[in-house]
Formats: structure tokens, C-alpha cells, sequence
């Protein structure tokens, strides 16, 4: 069967979306394939995304990107998981830590264990069965060690916090090494093809017309291919994420440089805190119909680490899904195709599954319908179980002190979601399905984090004697204390790795 390849893509918009996808299409492509990237600088860039998961260092691996360049580069520091303040119960915290929990031993998973130990009073709580966890609660850090393959030195899962801005900056320069043409310019118009309705181009303001075979649309919420051109339309998650607006505002760094994103419940939403080399990020995400704005920028200013670093910045959005991530010839990557707010910093994880999703389902020029509509069946499902998992913080609350809370634990949620609450409080059990982005234990941990209790647990538990699963409860506890006693701090990790050059202080 003859095919025809595409020859000439184009990238609508930088940012993180815009230039993580011409770094991995500039990578995997080899120079095959011209990529142009349009971008203006006189649209600003929300530029939040600044915690990640651990699948970016995936990312960056097949990029070829050296951690300690990159960490430099982007003022980044390590992550090891996040910690939610006031989620359950005023007063309440947990940390959902990366990676895994105690030891998975004979038929059983190790929760279902501590589940069993736990209801006769015989295990600690659930932060010291975790490396990341306890690393956490003590600033420590390092990387694993995969040389020590039955130590929990080799379970350390981690992440990064960086400075978005400086992350787009540094990609570009990765980007236009490897053949990207980035072009400055505001696109006028989008012309489409008569006959089908694909993009044929975008016209620039100054009259230049760029034609492409595949556009990425990376411009942001408004969508300028997807939506504004296709009319591709959007599905709106609001009655189950209220939550509408955001004010981001940086500020100078605490004295504890910190291995961990920090999510803070507040009257009508939450306040983020992520630590970098050189500064604080900090924002309230908040639902408009529960608090006006100038209720939202005091209680940020607030509860900050130190002075501000600059004005707050508000960014509207809604929270839901476009309809197709993927019509005719046009792939939304980033804030066009849909938006959950930052609560478990999937934001960049979706671009990236985004990229390897298109890579893994990449056209010729006749866009097989078959392959595309595979690629938005799997987006579709990607972002839904995201979704329920951001859902699962705000229903699983039990706060008394505003209507916000009330409403969110009073509120239907989806059945993906129910289905899940109600295994769990039955046995603990959590199921995951398809390879869903996040794991048993991440689930587990938000659960049990928000007070959610399991009426039994599985009975093969009991096969083992009540001595030996206290013991085995025990060795795990006392082998990742001694592990956690022995990492150097945070902040003496990147000192000494990948501190980044001092910046004049702001005047």
C-alpha cells in the first residue's frame, strides 16, 4: 500500500507544551521532518506547571537532557511527593510520597498487611513504611541506588520543581540545536482547506503564511487550531471541580529548602507551595463563587515563606477536557486540550503522554481515522482517571467550616470514581485499571490520607501468624529509618550536584 509521508510540522505557541514537543519531536524524528515552531513574545505564558511527576525523567532521558544541566538551567530542586494540609479535617496532613510502600511479601500486598496490623493496633502510621515519605518529613534526598537491589535505597521514585519559564528557555536551546526553526510572530488568521477542512496554514501579522502537514496546537486555553479554527468543542468538568481561578505569586526562598510540593486547603480551595534554588512559587487555586478575588490574594499573601517577588497574577480557567484532542490535522498538546488544575502536578505528565501518544499513532498524509480516533479514545481515558483522582481530595473531605467544603463531600462524583471509593471501604483494596496514570499506592495513600476507612481486609492476610506480620512490619520500619538517617539533606544534595549560579538579588 503506498503511503505518503508528511514532510513539514508545525508547533502553534511555546511555553512548556510548545517546546517540550519540539524537543521530542526534533529527538525521535532525526532531522527527517522540518519543525517549525510560531510563537509570540507578546503573549504572556501561564507558566505554573513548575512540579512534576516521576515520569519526566523518562522524558528527559529520551531527550538525551543531563539531570544536572537541566537542574542548574531551571533552578530546579527534587520532589518527592506532596504534602496536603487541611484536606481531610482542619488540622489533618499526610504526604502522598513517590514510589512504593514497605515490602510486597508471599500473596499479599503489603497494605493489606499493615491494614490487618493496623485494626489490632499494631502498626505505626503509613509515612514510615515509605522511603519518599520519610525522606521528606526529614528534607533529605538522593537518588536511587539501583546497585543495593534489596535496600529501599533503590525504591527512591522522584521528581522535580523547577522554574517553567527557565525550563521553556532551556528546551528552546535543546530544540533549535537539533533543526526546530522558531519563528516570532502573532498569527492574524488560520486558512483551511476547502475540501476537508483540515489547517492548511497560519498567516502571520506581518502577512507571512505558514503551511504545514501536522499542526500542534500549544496555544494555550484558547485553543487557537482546535477550537477557534475547528470548533472542535470543549467538555466542562466544573460541576465536579469548581474551582475557576488561580493567582500564582513567587517569593523569596524559607531558610529549609524543602523535597516536597505542599498543597494547602483553604476556605474555598488551595494554595500551592513549590521550592526552587531561588525562589518560592506559590499560588491560590480558588472557586470564584465561594470568594472574590481580593479575599483570594489575602489569604496568599498571607501564608507565604517570605516577601514578595512580584505582583500576583491571576489566570481564569475551566476545568474539563476538549471534546477531541486530536481533529483532522490538528494535535492539542498542553492547555488546548484540556485543563486539570495542578492539585498532583499531572499538568506537564499530559504533555508529555500527549507527545508519545502522538509518536506512537504518527501519520502520513491520508490521517488514518482509525489511528485517530484510537489516540482520543486513550486521551479520553488518561484524563478521566486523572480527573476522578483530583475528584477523590475535595469529595473525600469531612470539613464543617464553609459551604465549599460541604458542598464537595455532599457532591455525586463520577462512577469510575464511587467504584473505587467503595472497593476501598470495603477491604482496602484499590484496583487499577489499564495502566491508569496513578498507581495502587498513590490512591491508597489519599485515601487513608483523607480518612477513609476500610471495613475489613483481604482475609489472606491472616495467613500469616500475627508475630511474624508484626516483625515483618517492624524490619521494614527500621531498615528505611536507618536508610533516611544516612541521606544527606536536600539542600546538601543539590550544593553539591546541581546548584545553579547565583542570580543578583532583586532590587
Amino acid at each position: 500500500m503506498q503511503q505518503t509521508a508528511i514532510k513539514n510540522i508545525v508547533i502553534v505557541g511555546g511555553g512548556t507544551a510548545g517546546w517540550m514537543s519540539a524537543t521530542a519531536l526534533a529527538t525521535i524524528l532525526r532531522g527527517q521532518y522540518n519543525i517549525r515552531l510560531v510563537e509570540s513574545d507578546e503573549i504572556g505564558i501561564v507558566g505554573v506547571g513548575e512540579a512534576t511527576i516521576p515520569m519526566i525523567q523518562r522524558f528527559n532521558q529520551v531527550a538525551g537532557i543531563d539531570e544536572a544541566e537541566f537542574m542548574k538551567a531551571t533552578q530546579g530542586s527534587y520532589k518527592l511527593g506532596i504534602e496536603f494540609v487541611n484536606w481531610g479535617k482542619l488540622g489533618d496532613r499526610y504526604i502522598h510520597g513517590f514510589g512504593i510502600l514497605g515490602q510486597d511479601l508471599w500473596t499479599v500486598r503489603f497494605d493489606q498487611y499493615w491494614q490487618r496490623m493496623r485494626a489490632l493496633g499494631k502498626a505505626r502510621e503509613l509515612d514510615e513504611y515509605s522511603i519518599t515519605r520519610m525522606a521528606a518529613r526529614h528534607n533529605k534526598f538522593m537518588p536511587a541506588r539501583p546497585d543495593l537491589p534489596n535496600s529501599p535505597l533503590a525504591d527512591i521514585a522522584y521528581a522535580y520543581h523547577f522554574d517553567a519559564s527557565l525550563y521553556a528557555r532551556f528546551l528552546r536551546g535543546v530544540s533549535e540545536q537539533r533543526g526546530v526553526r522558531r519563528t516570532e510572530g502573532k498569527i492574524a488568521s488560520v486558512a483551511l482547506r476547502p475540501d476537508n477542512g483540515f489547517v492548511e496554514a497560519v498567516v502571520l501579522e506581518s502577512g507571512e503564511r505558514i503551511e504545514g502537514d501536522l499542526f500542534i496546537d500549544c496555544s494555550g486555553f484558547r485553543g487557537l487550531l482546535i477550537e477557534d479554527a475547528l470548533k472542535t468543542g470543549y467538555e466542562d468538568w466544573s460541576h465536579w471541580l469548581p474551582c475557576d481561578r488561580a493567582l500564582a505569586v513567587p517569593c523569596k526562598s524559607a531558610s529549609v529548602l524543602t523535597p516536597y510540593t505542599r498543597s494547602t486547603a483553604h476556605t474555598a480551595g488551595w494554595q500551592w507551595r513549590i521550592p526552587l534554588q531561588h525562589r518560592t512559587g506559590n499560588g491560590h487555586v480558588y472557586c470564584s463563587a465561594f470568594m472574590d478575588d481580593a479575599q483570594a490574594q489575602d489569604i496568599l499573601l498571607k501564608n507565604l515563606d517570605g516577601d514578595v517577588l512580584a505582583e500576583p497574577r491571576q489566570i481564569k480557567f475551566k476545568t474539563g477536557m476538549r471534546k477531541q484532542g486530536w481533529n483532522r490535522n490538528v494535535v492539542a498538546i498542553g492547555l488546548s486540550s484540556g485543563f486539570l488544575e495542578p492539585l498532583e502536578s499531572t499538568s506537564i505528565h499530559l504533555i508529555q503522554s500527549s507527545i508519545a501518544r502522538l509518536l506512537q499513532f504518527f501519520p502520513d498524509s491520508g490521517f488514518n481515522p482509525l489511528e485517530v480516533a484510537e489516540y482520543n479514545r486513550q486521551s479520553r481515558f488518561e484524563y478521566e482517571r486523572i480527573r476522578d483522582f483530583v475528584i477523590l481530595h475535595y469529595k473525600a473531605n469531612q470539613r464543617d467550616d464553609s459551604e465549599f467544603w460541604k458542598q464537595c463531600a455532599a457532591m455525586p462524583v463520577p462512577d469510575s470514581l464511587q467504584h473505587k471509593i467503595d472497593l476501598f471501604q470495603a477491604r482496602g483494596r484499590v484496583v487499577r485499571f489499564d495502566n491508569e496514570l496513578f498507581a495502587e499506592t498513590g490512591w491508597l495513600q489519599v485515601m487513608h490520607g483523607q480518612n477513609l476507612k476500610p471495613q475489613g481486609y483481604d482475609p489472606l492476610a491472616d495467613l500469616l501468624p500475627v508475630e511474624e506480620a508484626e516483625k515483618y512490619l517492624e524490619s521494614i520500619r527500621d531498615v528505611i529509618a536507618q536508610c533516611v538517617q544516612h541521606m544527606p539533606s536536600h539542600a546538601d544534595y543539590i550544593a553539591q550536584h546541581c546548584a545553579a549560579p547565583r542570580q543578583p538579588m532583586p532590587k
